[in-house]
């Protein structure tokens, strides 16, 4: 009996003695438990930041052996697979990473990554992770020239446009007027003339994707299907002759950065802006007129068809703990709490079947029809262009084409010596 008292109590005290080590070594062995891990994103306060910043604090709030540190990287996804090259020469690569859809090729050809597929299979033991919650389309889009899928979908935006209603209403323009690009040309005379502000602006930030989604809708190729440079046809060069034309003849589009066009346009010193859907709740928050949006114009004659804006996330971790730590932030980003989250604070369209079905984002859609006609148009959206070789470097050569064209160069010939530019690289 006294063999056994003495004993309870011996165990005890070492459950005493235990839990003060536990508690005194909060700052050694606890944070020898805790996985940090580095999120990087190119998501600005005026598109998502906001929401980047919300998300990470709830999810290490919730998961305490594991800490997220989001770092932001500016000139959109240019500029963070360029810190991304930097960093894999120095060996110091972050744990996940947005991935822009122009960068599929070129990231996967150039980084060392865990596919979706194989993360599941390691740390789920199971496919379905991925299958079950992601459409066709939508995995589509994440998958690179050779059918492999990179990353998991995680922004998935069109490009819509928006519009300045009360003084449209003002100056006698009907919306339905601006279905094409003739029409917008036209309306965005009638502004300059009557008021003396610009008519639209057309995003420019450090890529051309809203100028790609305009080739597009006059049934020009951004590339072929050998994967070679195909944008400078007639249907390309008439799609930016006709942006031409409003920036340097009519002086009724404004050529300026991103930033600034969208303050001109949520100033009311713009009637019209063509833009991603993800500035949705920017502008809904910003503006003090009436604004609403419509799907995007065409060129007379042509059906619609948008290249898909927004990112997957990638795995770039080389550790296998941090690898699977990464991979657990990344399914917690695709809960349909934090995809609404995400899709509140931007406007982006949520990835997953089970979060666009999901009652709470149709209430949330009905709530904000600004956001319809981005979903509308998701049945037209194809992959946004990827160049597999010197990714970087063809993105770069189509923005430098797009402002010399803007600032008076001739379309035909800077269309054409950019694309013969990039194919010499590919």
């Amino acid at each position: 009996m006294n063999f056994r008292h003495g004993l309870k109590r011996l165990l005890g005290l070492l459950s005493v003695v235990g839990v003060a080590i536990l508690f005194a070594g909060c700052s050694n062995s606890a944070a020898h438990k805790t996985v940090h891990i580095t999120y990087w994103h190119v998501n600005a306060e005026t598109q998502g930041g906001a929401s980047v910043n919300k998300l990470v604090k709830e999810f290490n709030q919730t998961h305490k052996n594991i800490k997220v540190t989001a770092k932001y990287n500016p000139n959109m996804y240019q500029g963070l697979m360029q810190n991304l090259q930097s960093a894999q020469a120095s060996g110091k690569v972050p744990d996940i990473v947005q991935v822009g859809w122009a960068f599929t090729n070129y990231f996967s050809d150039n980084f060392k990554y865990m596919t979706p597929t194989t993360a599941a299979q390691k740390f789920d033991k199971s496919k379905s992770t991925v299958t079950n919650n992601f459409s066709t389309q939508s995995l589509s889009f994440a998958k690179n020239a050779k059918g492999k899928l990179v990353g998991l979908p995680y922004s998935l935006s069109t490009p819509i446009l928006f519009t300045n209603d009360t003084m449209l209403a003002k100056y006698g323009i009907q919306k339905s007027s601006l279905r094409t690009w003739e029409g917008v040309q036209a309306a965005a005379k009638t502004i300059k003339q009557k008021s003396g502000n610009y008519g639209v602006y057309i995003q420019e930030p450090a890529d051309t994707w809203a100028q790609q989604a305009m080739m597009l809708s006059n049934g020009a190729q951004i590339k072929d299907s050998a994967g070679k440079a195909a944008f400078a046809s007639s249907q390309g060069v008439k799609a930016y002759q006709l942006y031409q034309d409003m920036v340097t003849k009519d002086k009724t589009a404004i050529h300026t950065p991103w930033a600034q066009g969208m303050d001109d346009f949520t100033n009311g010193k713009v009637a019209m802006a063509f833009t991603t859907v993800a500035q949705a709740s920017h502008i809904k928050q910003s503006v003090s007129f009436k604004a609403s949006s419509q799907i995007a114009p065409t060129f007379k004659g042509n059906k619609l068809t948008v290249p898909v804006g927004g990112s997957m996330l990638a795995l770039t971790s080389q550790d296998s703990t941090k690898q699977k730590a990464a991979w657990t932030f990344e399914k917690w980003l695709y809960k349909n709490d934090s995809l609404l989250t995400w899709d509140k604070g931007t406007g982006y369209l949520p990835p997953t079947k089970t979060a666009l079905d999901s009652p709470q984002f149709k209430k949330y859609l009905a709530a904000n029809p600004m956001i319809k006609p981005a979903t509308d148009e998701l049945a037209n959206a194809v992959p946004w262009t990827s160049f597999p070789k010197n990714g970087l470097d063809a993105e770069q050569d189509m923005i430098d084409a797009r402002d010399k064209i803007l600032t008076g160069a001739n379309v035909a010939q800077t269309l054409k010596a950019a694309q013969e530019k990039i194919n010499a690289q590919q």
